[in-house]
């Protein structure tokens, strides 16, 4: 798209002839890489077929806003013209009253079909769903079905997978794979050819990410939504992944410990930039400040052994390490279903033997640290270094323990009470470790050190 960006600022038929070239990949791409107001005077003079092309695509960037920005009647006619699903996703990010007068300018079949799809909740199957699939009857034949295809396979999302439906009941009975139809003889009924089992299927409140997990099991292309055995639309695995993508990014951003973005990073306002990451910071901030009155509290002890604070930040960043490691680890096995909240007792027998372990060898590493500055003279913990080691080192088992043992709790504590175990961010992990791992330290060292530094 080398072409693109030295005209942006000038003619935009001319930017449009060459667009009408190109790849729709790189065209969405560039069309992202563009401030909204010439991303919308371009795809004015783009051809309505390969404007079709371009908002069929998932990756483009504010494609409602681009929509409202259009003529009211190309607009109409641009959602007619699209994928269901994609039309259905459009629709649903445009404000009032544009989507309420694009959605009277439809035909009325094609409006009942969205305003059905728009009436399920986000993130479910039948909102993702497509009602543009290839259904034959029971009795049709192989031929018969492949010249049905012929004539309406440019206007289905995917002609790979057949769905036999009963004419009358719309139950759907069996589905079959474009290949298996093609191998079959041309006299052989559909059902025949058809793997003699029932489809693999999902209700319309199926959560997403159940979806994917079903796609991936099976190998499938695309997957029915059923309601009490009638179809209602299949959702394809374009549009799962695209899904996946997106709820994949909202955890890394939470993760972050920050609320998810709603548009790319460069497109975002400075302003909306700091709405989303100044409330996580504060919270954090606050519960930072826990950390200020757990070392008040050991003041007396801090004065008497000043060598015990060159030795916190190295504790409290093992502790929230450990942390973040077991809230990773939960977090995406809980997302792959590895896991259910009745496992949580098990993952606890797991992360506790694994944290001793590890902060055992982390301990092991600390007591030789210490010894060896003491040995070749770069630091003189006085006489009682060796205490000083012991402390470290039991410090470092207690903590790193802990912070593996409530890193691992703390996503099935949230999803528990209804909340995404994403938003058990590594940051908030770190900042819960910081604060017990202070206290963890002060009282091994107050057991250790008693009569000697403190």
């Amino acid at each position: 798209m080398n072409e693109f960006s030295p005209v942006a600022g000038g003619d935009a038929i001319a930017i449009a002839r060459v667009l009408a070239n190109e790849h729709i990949a790189d065209i969405v791409e560039a069309l992202n890489q563009e401030p909204r107001e010439t991303a919308s005077d371009l795809l004015c003079e783009v051809p309505f077929e390969r404007l079709v092309e371009i908002f069929d695509q998932p990756e483009l960037d504010g494609a409602s806003e681009l929509v409202e920005a259009l003529h009211r009647s190309r607009a109409g006619r641009l959602l007619a013209a699209m994928s269901v699903d994609r039309a259905a996703d459009i629709l649903r990010d445009l404000n009032e009253p544009a989507r309420s007068e694009l959605l009277g300018g439809l035909a009325p079949p094609l409006r009942v079909t969205l305003l059905a799809i728009l009436g399920y909740p986000e993130g479910s199957a039948a909102s993702l769903m497509t009602t543009e699939y290839v259904s034959v009857p029971p009795d049709w034949s192989v031929a018969r079905t492949l010249d049905y295809i012929r004539k309406v396979g440019r206007t289905r999302e995917t002609v790979y997978a057949i769905y036999i439906v009963d004419p009358k009941t719309h139950v759907l009975l069996r589905s079959t794979s474009l290949r298996r139809l093609i191998a079959g003889e041309p006299d052989e009924l559909i059902m025949a050819v058809a793997p003699d089992r029932a489809p693999i299927t999902v209700s319309p409140l199926t959560d997403s990410e159940k979806v994917a997990q079903l796609i991936s099991k099976y190998d499938l292309l695309a997957v029915p939504v059923v309601d009490n055995g009638k179809l209602l639309g299949i959702v394809t695995i374009d549009d799962i992944i695209d899904t996946m993508i997106e709820e994949t990014t909202e955890d890394v951003h939470r993760f972050g410990g920050m609320e998810a973005l709603d548009e790319p990073y460069m497109k975002m306002s400075f302003l909306a930039m700091i709405q989303k990451r100044a409330g996580w910071l504060c919270a954090l901030f606050v519960s930072e400040m826990l950390t200020a009155n757990a070392m008040q509290s050991y003041e007396g002890e801090l004065e008497k052994a000043i060598v015990l604070t060159l030795f916190i930040p190295l504790i409290m960043s093992s502790g929230g390490n450990s942390g973040s490691q077991a809230t990773s680890l939960v977090i995406r096995a809980l997302a792959l279903r590895e896991i259910g909240l009745g496992d949580w007792w098990r993952v606890a027998l797991r992360e506790l033997p694994t944290g001793l372990v590890l902060g055992s060898i982390l301990g092991v590493v600390g007591v030789c640290r210490i010894a060896l500055w003491q040995y070749l003279g770069f630091y003189d913990y006085g006489p009682h270094w060796p205490l000083i080691a012991m402390t470290i080192g039991a410090t470092l088992v207690g903590i790193v323990t802990f912070g593996s043992l409530s890193g691992s709790m703390l996503p099935f504590a949230l999803k528990r009470i209804g909340f995404d175990p994403a938003s058990a961010s590594a940051p908030f992990v770190a900042t819960l470790v910081d604060v017990t791992g202070l206290v963890i330290y002060f009282s091994v060292a107050l057991v250790i050190l008693r009569g000697t530094l403190l």
